[in-house]
């Protein structure tokens, strides 16, 4: 249901039309289309169950599609493998941070920066060029500065409280020099002040970078305050579009998901 004009950039950024996921009899996600367009930030919300993560593994590639299509830069990946999509420019967060613990701050982010080079030449993967590792060292500089997180990079993953680490995490997306990055349920386990950091780091780099953003989260008050445009789920299906005032004043979405303390 939509209920505005909201109009994408004119660059494409992530599209996708008529989603539809099955998984043995059970249809996960139901005919579902968005875009998220690159310099906005662009919710994916709804109950647990509603088929979030699904269409986040659908467009990454790591779940087949049985309907619809993907497109990227106006450029069709839907039958491309994830380390292609990943290649043309799609970073991805998962909800379980996973990060290398034993593994200094500035080595992890540094991974990210293997995104470009996953699934091409092996060779390239083991033995890197000068100019690779120097365009790598400017890469994770770059990101841990925007990430607040200068000051930590020699300190290993493993010592850090959950707010860092969920940074490191964005880091280590933005090293790999991104378009569009899919964050599925980043601000999970933060308290309200590290949830607030997160949100506006975010919002600097999408405003730097002119990267798009999909969000999957729960957090209402990290939702309302960066999104741009939100898409509602609720059993696979979309039910609802708009503006975050739009979607917080809807009664289909308080019903589905918000409940009557958000009206």
């Amino acid at each position: 249901m939509k209920t505005n004009d909201w109009e994408p950039e004119p660059e494409p950024g992530l599209v996708a039309n008529g989603l539809i996921v099955d998984y043995g009899g059970h249809r996960a996600v139901n005919d579902v289309s968005f875009a998220a367009p690159p310099g906005y930030i662009t919710g994916l919300i709804g109950p647990n169950g509603a088929g979030k993560t699904t269409i986040f593994n659908a467009c990454t590639g790591l779940t087949r599609l049985t309907s619809g299509t993907v497109s990227f830069g106006g450029r069709d990946i839907t039958t491309l493998a994830p380390q292609a999509r990943a290649r043309a420019g799609l970073g991805r967060t998962f909800q379980r941070v996973q990060l290398c613990e034993a593994l200094s701050v500035a080595e992890n982010v540094a991974i990210g920066c293997e995104g470009r080079f996953a699934g091409s030449n092996p060779l390239r993967q083991l033995v890197a060029s000068r100019r690779e590792r120097l365009d790598t060292d400017v890469r994770t500089d770059e990101a841990l500065e925007l990430c607040g997180l200068g000051g930590h990079r020699s300190r290993r993953v493993g010592e850090l409280p959950t707010g860092q680490r969920r940074l490191v995490e964005l880091a280590r997306v933005l090293a790999g020099g991104h378009s569009c990055l899919l964050l599925d349920e980043p601000s999970s386990g933060l308290d309200t002040a590290a949830t607030a950091t997160f949100g506006q780091i975010l919002r600097d780099a999408v405003r730097e970078r002119g990267c798009g953003v999909l969000l999957v989260e729960h957090d209402m008050a990290l939702v309302m305050g960066v999104c741009d445009h939100l898409y509602v789920l609720d059993f696979g299906e979309l039910i609802f579009e708009g503006s975050t005032t739009e979607v917080r004043d809807s009664d289909v979405v308080r019903a589905a998901y918000l409940g009557t303390e958000a009206a």
